[in-house]
This record gives C-alpha cells, structure tokens and sequence, in this order.
C-alpha cells in the first residue's frame, strides 16, 4: 500500500514538472526601423513581437523583443536595430509625424495654472496680459532699498522675495531688448526635460499652453516636476519672474511654452521617451507655433551622428522648422567630448561660461571647467557658442528630488536654486533664439543658428588674440542684441543637405582634423591645398587649457575664417586623419565605448542611470 502511493506520488510530481512551462526568453526595448512606419511595424509582428510606440518620426517603432526575434529581424533586409539607450540631463551642483501621443492643453488637462495671470486660447500663440507681479502692494518697496541690499559681485540679495538678481540676462544683453518690448511674446518654446512646478512668481499663467508626460509610454498631462531640472531649465529661458526694479529675471519672460517630460525622478531617460517626445513635439508644430526646442540633455556617443535615431528625430525637428538647442555636455575640459545630440551639425550646440561670481566685471569671465569640447568624431566644430552656466540661479520647489540632495544650493524662502551645467547655457540660448524670432518670425533655423554665430563675442587676452580655440568657444559669448539686429544670412551648414542626410543617401563630414602630435586644427575646405592646415588665429588648439584664468569677451573681434568651421563636405568612408586613424565601423574609442551598430547585441541600457557626475558650481 505504502508502494502504490509512493509510485502516485512520484507520478503527480512528474506531471507538475512536466505542465510547467519553462521561463520566457528575456526581452528587452529596441528600436526598429525600416523604409517607412508600416514597414517596421509589418517587421515587428513577423516576429510575433507586438510594437511598444511608434515613432515615425524616424521610420520606427519600440518593440521588446527576445534574443529568437532580434535575430529574425537581423536577417531582414532594410530593417535596423538600436538598442534602447539611456540619457541623462546635464547639470551639476555645488517628415510624417505621429499624432498618436498628443499634446495636453494646458486650459483642460495640466497643472493647476497661476491665479496671477489670466489663463488665454490654448489655440492662441498671444501672452497673457495678466498684469505684472509688480502691483500696488510691492511697488512702494522699490524706492525703499538702499544701495546696500542691490546686487554685487559675488553675492544676490537674500532679503524681501524677488529682490535677488539674476544676472544672465545681463550678460547676454537681454536686459537692453527687454527694455525695448522684445520679450519672446508669440514665440513657443518646446522644453523637452524632466516636467514643470509652476511657481507663482514665475507668472506662466496662460503661457503655458500644453503638456505632455511620455515617461514610460505615458500620453497624459505633465502632473509636476519631481527632480526639478525641467523647472530650473524652463524658468532660465522663459520665467516670467520679475525683482523689484522691475527687471525680468530670465532671457525669454514672456514667450510662450509647451512642456514634454521625458525624463524620471532621478532626472533619468531612455531614447525611446525622448524620440516619442520629439515626435509629438513636430507634429504639434504648426498648432501652438513651435519655433524653439530645448534639449539639455545628453547621452554618450556611440555611433556616426546620422546612424542614431536620437539624433535622427533631431534632425527631423531642425527640418520642419524647428531651431534646436543642445547642450554640448559636461566631460570638459577634455577635447572630443561633445554629447548626443550636441553632436549633430546641423543644430545649435552651447557650452558654458561662468562670470567668476563678479557679474558686472566682465574682464575675469571664463570658459567652465566642465564644458564639453569639440571637434565631434566626424570633425565638425562644437560648440557654437558658449552661455552662461554658472551658479545659475533659477526656480526650483524645495521638495524637488535635486534640493534635498543638496540643499545648500536652495534658497526656500524665494524657492530659487543654484546649479551649474551646459543645460543652463543652452536654456539662455534658447531664450535668445525666442527673441531673435519675435523680432523676425521669418528667420530659418539656419538663418537663426548664422547670425548667432556672427554676433557672438570671443573670448580674447591682453594682446588682442584668441583666448581659447575654435574648439573651445565656438564663435564665442551669445549676444542677443547684436544677433537680433544682425542682418547675416548664409554662413551656417554650408555645404550639408539635412533631407540627403536623413534619406541616408549622403553624410558629412567636418572641418576638423588632427595631427599626429595630437593637435587639432581647422582644415583648408576648398582649392588645391583642400585638407591643409588653415591659417587663422584659434584655428589650432594644443590641448592646452587656460580654464582657470578669466577673459575678456570682445565684441570687436572678428574671426579670420569667415565661420568656415560651420561648414561640411560629403563624408567618405575613406576618410583619414592626419594621425594615420581610418574611418571604419570596427573602430573602438578611446573612452572604450563599443561602436552602436545595427548588427551588434547593443550595450544593455534599458534601465536609466542616474546623474553621478556632480562637481562645485563654478
């Protein structure tokens, strides 16, 4: 008896092992591209695979697929694979386009909005004309401060809310344009980031015209900004903040806004987010007239610029009409450290400056210690121009994920937090560009990012020459009111054809070259002596780096090369460096970062990283 049950015993136990199916093979997110939208979407399902997003912006789609389909697809032809990468935002402390996710309007569906202003037509591009935070009550406190509690070098006024001062506008001139009504009214900035806390100071009100959550394939509202980089970024270019002198306390105070987060808690994200946020940017374009979009984030590169699909929806974004700002990234001072998509060359790619912490002497300003340096991998000049990054003051909430961790840099009472970073500079620049697009809506993002680079001031030491190479500053410090007035057409991206680029019928290469010593200079791009050393005063750069010395940035000076390095050529695979290195696909970088093709497995990064990278506000 006991030898019958023990034998069923042994039978249930079989059958239980037997009627257990075995795990799932491991997915993970990719992106799938093909001829067209249809095309990758018809690839996905041949697989059994089911589509994440579409992104067609970039002739795409996320799927997760297992190790048995990834090969599948491998095999297809004109079909290609990206792993899902990660990005972070970049701060530090101490054609057809998809209609699937749409835009939230902020009078329906978004954060509650300020009671200060007077919410308008989220169809209506018009500010509103909610009177200023400079009423009745407060007014009478501006010819009570004494020359002791107004701004100086090296510190702000931490008395009475909205006296301190910022002093970025400044820098760049955006005071002077204030002061003329050119504020960036009717112009819309796309800030693509980690959300928005509406500050009552900071008098958004009806600017705020739509919102978008895309983390994690959301399509609702933007409900608030938990790590608070989005905050800071969007109240540098466009708050609406005024102190009690009546100056505006950011570059674009009354441009209008439409906010994507595309990034976590932790200021984290993942290419797929960020392209499906992209993507709904553009075809959201023409309804709430985007003209500006704020990218101040970066990732590794890991590719040529025109194989990433990041980069791609970029690319797509500048086409439509759309003038792009990335920071360049905070690896500096090392050379060749510029940031996806900070790499790409047809966009506007900012470093950053600090003003040593004496804003009205403008003689010890200088190049940040962190800011990323160019040339790209395929030779083109980066960064443009530089901004201020520097113990940026701007809004942020106390609870937010990046004043807890360093709450030094808080100020709660006035909920203003000071970081520093290439996101800050390319906030500034962004306002600009709002500006520049105010005062002449007809301008091309080529025409805008031209006379950016024909108006910025460099850097320059006691003797007149260049402080810092081409490499280094790019044209030099933004000046908003030279570029609004600036008349310059014609000397930016010369040379590329951005639809051949992203047909893939053909791709471009930079200026740039290296010699076997190491250094790096500006090449001849035309006649005889095509590929030769270019003479020029900071055509050529060492390595050296004087990031510990301040400068003069003189709106004088004018570059001998005539921007030749905003220039490309068609870009061959038989291209060779002077130092003897080849252009191939098996080749490996120095920072060891493997070469992202469409046939390797990819570098796992489905799951964000966070920011480790913190440095002392400079």
């Amino acid at each position: 008896m006991r030898t019958v049950r023990a034998s069923a015993s042994i039978l249930i136990a079989l059958l239980s092992m037997t009627a257990t199916p075995a795990p799932a093979p491991q997915q993970t997110l990719w992106i799938v591209q093909a001829s067209s939208l249809p095309a990758a979407r018809r690839s996905v399902a041949d697989v059994g695979a089911t589509v994440d997003r579409d992104l067609d912006i970039i002739n795409g789609v996320s799927a997760y697929l297992n190790p048995w389909q990834l090969e599948r697809l491998r095999r297809l032809a004109g079909v290609r694979l990206y792993e899902d990468r990660a990005v972070t935002t970049r701060c530090l402390l101490g054609s057809v386009v998809s209609t699937t996710n749409t835009l939230v309007s902020s009078t329906n569906n978004t954060l509650a909005t300020s009671p200060v202003g007077t919410v308008t037509s989220a169809l209506s591009p018009v500010v509103s004309t909610a009177t200023t935070l400079l009423s009745p009550i407060t007014s009478p406190l501006v010819s009570s401060l004494s020359s002791g509690t107004s701004t100086k070098d090296g510190s702000g006024v931490s008395a009475l809310t909205l006296t301190y001062q910022t002093n970025y506008p400044m820098l760049v001139g955006a005071d002077t344009l204030h002061q003329a009504g050119i504020t960036g009214r009717g112009v819309t900035i796309a800030v693509l980031d980690t959300g928005l806390w509406e500050d009552l100071l900071q008098n958004y009100g009806g600017r705020v015209l739509a919102t978008l959550d895309v983390t994690n394939g959301g399509t609702g509202p933007v409900s608030g900004d938990p790590y608070g980089h989005g905050t800071h970024v969007t109240s540098i270019a466009a708050g609406g903040a005024q102190n009690l002198g009546g100056g505006y306390l950011s570059i674009a105070p009354q441009a209008n806004l439409i906010i994507v987060r595309a990034f976590n808690g932790t200021g984290a994200g993942r290419y797929v987010d960020v392209i499906s946020g992209i993507n709904s940017i553009v075809a959201a374009k023409q309804k709430y007239n985007i003209r500006v979009l704020n990218l101040s984030f970066g990732a590794p590169p890991h590719s040529y610029y025109w194989n990433d699909p990041l980069n791609q929806a970029v690319m797509a974004a500048w086409r439509a009409g759309i003038v792009v700002v990335t920071a360049a990234g905070n690896a500096g001072p090392k050379p060749m450290t510029i940031d996806v998509p900070g790499n790409v060359p047809y966009v506007i790619t900012v470093g950053a400056l600090t003003d040593n912490y004496t804003p009205y002497n403008p003689s010890d300003d200088r190049l940040a210690s962190f800011s990323s340096t160019g040339p790209t991998y395929e030779g083109f000049v980066k960064p443009e121009m530089v901004a201020p990054g520097g113990h940026m003051v701007a809004s942020m909430s106390s609870s937010s994920y990046l004043a807890n961790i360093d709450p030094n840099s808080m100020m709660p009472t006035e909920s203003l937090f000071t970081m520093s970073g290439s996101s800050m500079a390319a906030a500034v620049t962004s306002g600009v560009v709002a500006l520049m697009l105010q005062s002449d809506p007809t301008l091309t993002p080529d025409n805008v990012k031209c006379r950016l680079l024909a108006s910025s001031r460099p850097a320059v030491n006691s003797s007149g020459t260049l402080a810092y190479s081409v490499f280094q500053q790019g044209a030099g410090l933004v000046n908003a009111v030279s570029a609004v007035n600036s008349s310059a057409t014609g000397c930016a991206n010369k040379g590329l054809n951005i639809s051949a680029d992203l047909a893939g019928t053909e791709h471009f290469g930079g200026p740039a070259n290296r010699d076997k010593y190491g250094n790096y200079y500006i090449m001849n791009m035309s006649g005889s002596k095509w590929g030769a050393p270019l003479s020029g005063d900071g055509l050529k750069w060492s390595t050296a780096y004087p990031w510990n010395q301040g400068f003069y940035w003189s709106q004088g000076y004018t570059w001998s090369s005539g921007y030749t390095w905003s220039s490309g050529y068609t870009w061959s695979s038989g291209y060779t460096w002077s130092s003897g290195y080849t252009w191939s696909s098996g080749y490996t970088w120095s920072s060891s970062v493997p070469w992202w093709t469409s046939s390797g497995s990819g570098t796992t990064m489905t799951s964000p990283a966070s920011i480790v990278t913190w440095v002392p506000n400079q």
